[in-house]
């Protein structure tokens, strides 16, 4: 096994086998499948299943809200699932934002972030993609405790469906990012690697990360566009 080349990737030539593969799969099926998902779902329905399942997400964000002793942002969550589930009728319709009631982004690895865990190691996962030792036990943490899905639904069938839904519709959401990371990168895996360190890192710091922690990451400009497309997602636009 060659020696790492970044302190904070000494798994690189894993990594890279499972990021491959994961691209494979990508380009294989998952893209496909999104496009056409896309190209047959109308604009309402598709933002109606994308608000859905943002008003699902919220609820671990609001889990994690409280474990991160952020009171003010957690009663507005929890006031965004209240209106959402009950007026928005199960989430379908965004009427929380409307009310001046932001969508936020709050996981269990942000939780561990935010107490002082630090991220450890760059570390791939299969079909999850890209995350480090450290959000790997959120992702988890996240799936068993948090999970609404997980939690109540209790046929395996109807709990399989929903997980395949929501994958397709985030990824029918993000096919303009994928195609800028296609067209911007010499090394997809690497310019992935840095975006989402860099990301992951900006919001443990909740948009404002020591400036010391951006220092490796200046040639990645277009990061904008995956913030905008993930903001864009996360308000059903």
């Amino acid at each position: 096994m060659s020696a790492p080349t970044e302190p904070h990737d000494p798994f690189e030539s894993y990594n890279r086998v499972v990021h491959n593969i994961n691209q494979s799969f990508d380009k294989s099926i998952a893209t496909p499948v999104a496009q056409t998902y896309q190209n047959v779902m109308p604009d309402w329905a598709d933002k109606g299943v994308t608000n859905f399942f943002g008003n699902l997400d919220d609820v671990t964000v609001l889990a994690n809200d409280l474990l991160q002793l952020k009171f003010d942002q957690a009663a507005s969550d929890a006031a965004r699932i209240l209106f959402n589930t009950t007026a928005g009728l199960l989430g379908l319709i965004d009427v929380a934002t409307h009310m001046d009631l932001p969508k936020h982004n709050e996981d269990f690895g942000q939780t561990l972030g935010y107490w002082g865990v630090p991220s450890g190691p760059y570390f791939v996962l299969p079909f999850f993609g890209p995350s480090s030792i450290r959000d790997t036990v959120g992702i988890s943490a996240d799936y068993t405790y948090f999970d609404p899905v997980i939690r109540n639904v209790e046929h395996v069938n109807a709990r399989s469906a929903l997980f395949v839904s929501k994958f397709v519709d985030t990824r029918a959401d993000f096919l303009s990012a994928s195609r800028i990371l296609e067209t911007a990168a010499l090394d997809h895996y690497i310019y992935t690697r840095e975006a989402y360190l860099q990301r992951r890192q900006y919001h443990v710091y909740d948009g404002d990360p020591p400036e010391d922690d951006f220092d490796d990451f200046d040639d990645f400009d277009d990061l904008d566009d995956f913030d905008e497309n993930e903001e864009n997602e996360e308000n059903g636009k």
